[in-house]
């Protein structure tokens, strides 16, 4: 479980494909504590089990489901990823319940600046717009962030210059994707009811 507030920017240094069409992948992320073999980290809010530490590089792996579901497998050598490590019970919640299990890639359709602050219109893909609603939280990229407004198919999300300047969402842009991850107590109360 992740909260969706970003820990630290980190850096893709290889991401080698195997014979299966997974990956394994090797990011340079300076954690201040390193996280133990067997740890969560979410990745651009993908969830992916450490298998080592090397002089501040996690290695993982991704399988193919995994690199077919998300924008990982679009990842090149050099490119910034959004880090969080799992909750630990006693963490402070900042953001939202985030599970680090995508939902499904959305398309960034515009950005529009609006002083230091940006909005971003996300075309939301249509088996999941159920789940969204105004003043609700998705997750981008890992990002925890608030639905500011909704016209369907898009949901509008307000970035503030802190989320700009930590995480990726300043790279966003017309026509980009994004890992996408809806609210979890969305889904649940729709099960229930």
């Amino acid at each position: 479980m992740f909260s969706g507030i970003v820990e630290r920017l980190g850096r893709v240094e290889s991401m080698e494909r195997d014979s299966f069409g997974g990956a394994k992948l090797r990011i340079r992320a300076e954690f201040e504590r390193p996280p133990a073999p067997g740890a969560s980290v979410a990745v651009n809010g993908v969830c992916l089990t450490v298998e080592g530490v090397t002089e501040g590089v996690f290695h993982a792996s991704a399988v193919p489901e995994t690199l077919r579901r998300t924008t990982l497998g679009r990842l090149d050598t050099g490119a910034r990823v959004n880090l969080e490590r799992a909750l630990r019970v006693g963490d402070e919640l900042s953001g939202h319940w985030v599970q680090g299990h995508v939902d499904a890639v959305a398309r960034v359709r515009s950005v529009r600046r609006l002083g230091p602050d940006v909005l971003v219109h996300v075309e939301i893909p249509e088996s999941l717009r159920r789940y969204v609603a105004e003043k609700g939280s998705v997750a981008l990229d890992g990002i925890s962030l608030t639905v500011a407004s909704w016209e369907d198919p898009c949901a509008t999300l307000a970035l503030v210059p802190y989320t700009l300047e930590h995480t990726i969402a300043s790279e966003y842009e017309e026509g980009r994707d994004v890992n996408l991850e809806v609210d979890l107590i969305a889904r649940y109360l729709e099960r229930l009811a």
